[in-house]
């Protein structure tokens, strides 16, 4: 864990900090990977040096770079975009064959392999969730997937476009970008997203003064008199890496 936070600040004064940026793609892949012990640091600094330039040399773009805050010494996340679903595959094939990824790859393993297990969703945009601006940059992000009964995603976008943002704004939580689950055929797809505060503390009393609003109780019971529209909710906890785009 030293070694990590040793080489996290190191980063941190070598990368300027970059406001949010502006997302060109439609179609998205969140990719979790679970390294094996010690590992970490050789997998930042894979991504760091060489991954995210090759990302882009084919046309994959970067949007998000994250450390488990539970974990952070096991589990990274990022986020990546494609133009479409039929490019995905194209680009990131084009990617994984590519000499110098091969070359990059196979240094950084030559002391043991580094990922354990590989993750995936795949993501397009919410609907009309997107348009919202971050003010400055957080601390600590917390991940959000809504487990949806069926037929409620219309109702569970049109609760965040009306009313859930700006209730989450109003406590100091910054919205981050929304996405839908694309899911195989006949199940359900979920609203995943990210709102963000200075520290971890501050995000708990934000979500604490939120879930108490008077407000938002009346807009919940309001949306929710033709039927329950959440089956459940998972959330996780990222850091930002210094590179990560998303802030």
């Amino acid at each position: 864990m030293r070694i990590l936070f040793l080489l996290l600040l190191f980063i941190s004064s070598t990368i300027l900090v970059k406001a949010q940026q502006t997302i060109t793609s439609s179609y998205f892949e969140m990719r979790t990977y679970t390294v094996n012990d010690g590992k970490m640091p050789d997998l930042i600094q894979r991504f760091q040096n060489h991954t995210r330039t090759l990302f882009n040399k084919h046309g994959i773009e970067n949007v998000a770079y994250f450390l488990s805050e539970e974990q952070p010494d096991k589990q990274l996340t990022f986020i990546i975009g494609y133009p479409s679903a039929s490019e995905r595959d194209i680009r990131w094939n084009n990617f994984a064959n590519d000499p110098e990824w091969k070359a990059v790859a196979a240094a950084s393993e030559a002391n043991g392999k580094i990922v354990q297990k590989v993750d995936q969703v795949f993501m397009v945009w919410a609907q009309g969730l997107n348009s919202r601006k971050v003010s400055r940059p957080s601390g600590i992000f917390q991940l959000r997937t809504y487990h949806l009964l069926p037929g409620k995603l219309e109702a569970i976008q049109t609760r965040f476009r009306d009313h859930t943002q700006v209730l989450f704004e109003k406590q100091g939580l910054s919205n981050y970008p929304y996405w839908i689950t694309v899911e195989k055929e006949g199940l359900q797809p979920k609203l995943v997203y990210f709102i963000g505060h200075q520290s971890k503390d501050e995000f708990k009393t934000a979500f604490a003064g939120f879930v108490a609003d008077p407000e938002w109780i009346k807009v919940r019971d309001a949306s929710e008199v033709p039927g329950k529209i959440v089956e459940k909710v998972d959330t996780v906890f990222y850091i930002p890496l210094p590179f990560s785009p998303m802030k």
